[in-house]
This record gives C-alpha cells, structure tokens and sequence, in this order.
C-alpha cells in the first residue's frame, strides 16, 4: 500500500471495513457542528430596505451615498434611536452593510439575531440614511434658511418690477440722459436674473428629488450563512473526509513488509514455503477481553483494512499439500532428532492457525512446538533439544523492525532460524470429490519431488 496508488478500490475497501467507525465519526462531526451552530455561530437573520435615489447620478456619487449609509453618523443615530440595551453604534456598526443596485437603488442590510431586530435595524438604518443625506444636500435645511431663500426670491421679483416701472417712468424722449438711464436699468435687470438662475443651480433640491425609502424591509424568513443546518452537514462531511483521509495517509506511510524477499531479508533467514489458511472471520480477529477490545469489535477496528480481498484456493488436499511439501523441506535440511521451535508473532492469528496445521501435517516428524512471541519485548525460550527456529507469520501484518526484534531473540535464545514460511488467508474452494482420490503415497512422492523447489 505504500508504494500503490490509491485507487477507487482502496476507498471502496474503507467505506466496506470501516463503515462503522466513519458512521461514529460523521455523528461527532455533526454534534461538533451543531456545537458550534450554538455558541460560535448562533443563528443570525438579515434584512435588506431599499433606498431610491430620483435623478442622474454617477458611479463615484452612489459609492459615496453607499460610505454615508454605513458611517458612523447614520450607525449611531440608528443605534440612539433603536435603544437596544448592551447595543452601541460600534457594535451595529458590524452588522450593518450597503451596496449600490441597479437602478440608482441603495440597498441596506442589517444582520440580528432574529428576523425582527434585522428588520427594525435596516428600516432603521434606512431612514436614518434619507435624513441624513437630506440634511447634507441642504433638502431639510431650517426654517430659517428656507424664510430667507424664500425671501430673497421675493425680493427679486419685487425689484424688477421697480426696475419696469422706472424705465416706464423715465423720459421717453430721445436725450443722452433718458437713454443712459434705460440701458442701466435693463443691464440691472439682467444681473439680476443671472444671480437668481446662478442660486437655482446651485440649490441641489432643484437638480434631485429627495431619497425615498421603498418600503419596509421585508421580515427574513431562514437564517443567514451559515445556518445551523449549514454547520451540522459540513461537520459531519468534515469528519468523514478526515478519517477517510487519516486511513489512506497511514496505509501511505505504513512500513509492513509485504514481499516475501524482504520478509527473508528481515529475519536473516531462507523462504521454505508459502501456505494457505481458510478465510474466516474470526481468523482476523484478535481475542482480547476487556471493554476496550469490546469497543474496537463494536467499531469494527479490531481488524486490519488494507488487507486485499483473499484470493480463492483449492480444495482442502490442494492446501495441505503446500504444508506437507514444508514438512518434507524440513526434514530433509535437520539432523535427526528433527525438533524444532515454531515461533510465531503475538496477535497474529492467521499465522497462528498455519503453525497448528503444520504441526498436524508433520505427525512429529520433525517434532514441532508452537510458541507465541510478544513482538513489542520477544522473548524466546532457551535452546533445549531443538535444532532451531521455524518462524510463522503472514505478510503485510510487521515492519522490518519487529522482525529483527524476533530474530534477535531466536539469537539470544541460542535459536538457528532455518526457515521461513508465510501464510496467507484465501477463500475456500470446492472439496475434492471422491473420484479423485489422492493417497499418502502420491502426496508423499509430490513432496519428495519438489522439496528442493521455491515457493509452494
């Protein structure tokens, strides 16, 4: 797995074997979400009131009425206004946005934690905005200044009524004095108009209409992002991408040998053979009591996942041949007696049930007897009348390093490792049917035959 590319099937086999623990993960995941939803990221609701600007305005101008809706001035009165305890402008200064919309439309938002505060903030906020903007432009000018623009218009109208009335009044004759004093007062006439045209352009009432707040914000109906729901579902998905990703990440960086020659290179010993053992549950399933093992069964991580598929085997006789050709390798390399210490590594099952099919197989010829080594501190028993160590185990299940552990134990026991034999679990076959029979002495001619050959 370590050098393969993950595939499809990888991910396929994690969802198989680990369906239970990434189920238990997704649910943490959603209450973290949920938990978060709480007290990280309550519940918030928006409103939006729109404002509409009558009139030609540019660009610049509408981003400039969008920094008035949100400053400081508006924010604060809004706030005065509201009157909500514990709340001041700084605060709602956050929860307060606007941006310009098509058709001279400024549309203000305010966020709260119900659809009720949201709606009164950005009604709030908008009215606000219409009166201040109304008072910069010089639309809600006081009563005084209003009197008096008035006044002055008044006042205007008066004098050019004087000044008709005195050109009427002149002599209407054609003398120097009579014409010079016409031509002033047309030429005051004018410079009058001029100043009273040059006062109605500047009045920005008469350019633009004053701002209309189109209607009360419309109350909010779901929570803003990210809702609860939001949080619960990207919790869950969260948690399950992570374990998915922690399995492949670890199958990644996993140092298990799983060829054959790097096995040999590990243990400092030659390969006698390979054997099969029947597929069955169990047989992965390391028996430890306790309410831990419990849990780890409940959770289904008692087992290994990056193991493949077993492959299919042959009937019963077709895997004890492999077993008898081991026995007959044996017994052809040791001196007589033929005894031997079979070790095999704690917690490893499938190698554990291959060292008892061995010993069947061998019928004490060579003598075999089976121990268990811890492989975190092996300790292996001292040399009796063995003539070495036969070691058990299946691949894919230890790193280089905890079979140097093992070997250096068998060394320290005054154990020889004479061989090595892998098992491997496959899926069971048809039985042989009793038309083919197979007696002890062909099996035994098989062995004799290939007892010098590879791998069986």
């Amino acid at each position: 797995m370590s050098e393969d590319t993950i595939r499809l099937v990888t991910i396929g086999r994690i969802l198989r074997r680990r369906w239970r623990l990434l189920a238990v993960l997704a649910v943490v995941g959603a209450l973290v979400g949920y938990g978060s939803s709480v007290l990280v990221f309550p519940p918030r609701y928006t409103a939006s009131a729109s404002v509409l600007l009558p009139g030609l305005w540019e660009e610049r101008e509408l981003l400039t009425q969008v920094d008035i809706a949100t400053s400081s001035a508006v924010v604060d009165r809004a706030a005065a206004t509201l009157g909500w305890k514990g709340v001041s402008g700084v605060e709602l200064r956050d929860q307060v946005s606007a941006k310009a919309a098509d058709g001279n439309i400024i549309k203000i938002s305010g966020t709260a934690d119900s659809p009720e505060r949201a709606q009164r903030l950005s009604d709030q906020v908008a009215q606000q905005f219409v009166t201040f903007a109304a008072r910069i432009a010089g639309g809600s000018a006081d009563s005084e200044v209003a009197t008096g623009t008035e006044a002055l218009r008044k006042k205007v109208a008066e004098t050019n009524r004087r000044i008709t009335d005195l050109a009427n009044a002149a002599d209407p004759g054609q003398t120097v004095e009579s014409v010079q004093a016409r031509t002033e007062l047309e030429k005051l006439r004018t410079e009058l108009q001029d100043a009273m045209k040059k006062l109605e352009e500047a009045d920005p009432a008469t350019n633009k209409a004053s701002m209309v707040v189109m209607g009360p914000a419309p109350r909010p109906t779901g929570a803003a992002a990210p809702t609860r729901m939001q949080l619960i579902v990207g919790g869950a998905l969260l948690f399950f991408l992570l374990a998915v990703i922690g399995h492949l990440a670890a199958a990644r960086v996993s140092r298990r040998l799983r060829t054959e020659p790097e096995i040999a290179a590990a243990l400092g010993s030659a390969l006698l053979g390979t054997v099969d053992v029947p597929g069955e549950r169990r047989a992965l399933r390391p028996e430890s009591p306790g309410p831990r093992a419990r849990i780890r069964r409940l959770l289904g991580v008692d087992t290994r996942w990056d193991i493949p598929t077993p492959q299919r085997s042959g009937d019963e006789a077709d895997r004890r041949i492999r077993y008898r050709r081991v026995c007959a390798r044996l017994r052809e390399q040791l001196p007589t007696p033929r005894r031997l210490l079979v070790v095999v590594p704690e917690g490893d099952e499938v190698a554990r049930r291959a060292a008892g099919q061995l010993v069947a197989e061998a019928k004490g010829d060579p003598l075999l007897r089976v121990v268990e080594v811890s492989v975190d501190r092996p300790i292996v028993p001292d040399r009796g009348t063995e003539s070495g160590a036969l070691v058990v185990l299946s691949a894919g299940s230890w790193t280089a390093e905890e079979l140097a552990g093992i070997a250096e134990a068998c060394a320290d026991g005054r154990h020889d490792v004479v061989g090595i034999v892998v098992a491997g679990m496959v899926r069971t076959g048809p039985t042989r049917t009793a038309d083919r029979p197979l007696d002890d002495a062909t099996l035994t001619f098989a062995v004799r035959g290939h007892a010098t050959g590879g791998s069986a």
